[in-house]
């Protein structure tokens, strides 16, 4: 007689992912802010580190951002461009005023000179909230991990924030 199959027990649904995208140049000549306001006007999310030639894929950026900023800045970079498209991105205006998107699409080296003036030349569609989101909404672990400052990257931790992002962007576009 045939045993039946081992019990999988519940299944794991993995956490929304939710990441800090502060869009800041490294360039002190470039103002704060500036960075994250073509983003928000032009549907883009990303990062500084300007190259003298546009790069035709993610691994010759890779490549070319290691010789010319570093190791560092690389794996900062390849981390960028290995999030999956859905994922949620919070970042801040000149005014300090937290934003909502979604990834919608993969990395581009964007060579405008307007993308070089303001260093976000490593960029992915996004597709922002039409409006920022008020301080009591936003989850406490967006608004803890701006608050320490910095501006890298990074993906934003603390158990639930995820879940909690998800349900932001739900209560207002609606799924």
């Amino acid at each position: 007689m045939k045993e039946p199959p081992a019990a999988s027990g519940p299944e794991v649904v993995a956490e929304p992912l939710a990441y800090r995208a502060p869009m800041r140049s490294r360039d002190d000549a470039v103002p704060d802010g500036a960075g994250a306001e073509r983003g928000l006007t032009r549907g883009l999310v990303g990062m500084g580190g300007r190259l003298e030639r546009v790069p035709s894929s993610p691994a010759e950026a890779l490549s070319a951002v290691d010789a010319r900023w570093g190791e560092r800045a690389a794996r900062r970079l390849e981390r960028f461009v290995a999030l999956p498209e859905g994922t949620f991105v919070w970042t801040r205006d000149g005014d300090g005023l937290l934003w909502l998107g979604r990834l919608d699409g993969s990395w581009w080296y964007d060579g405008s000179a307007e993308a070089a003036a303001v260093d976000l030349v490593h960029v992915r569609s996004c597709v922002w909230l039409p409006a920022p989101v008020a301080p009591a909404v936003a989850p406490a672990a967006v608004t803890a991990t701006f608050a320490r400052g910095g501006r890298n990257g990074q993906r934003i931790g603390t158990p639930g924030a995820g879940a909690a992002t998800a349900a932001v962007w739900e209560r207002i576009v609606g799924g």
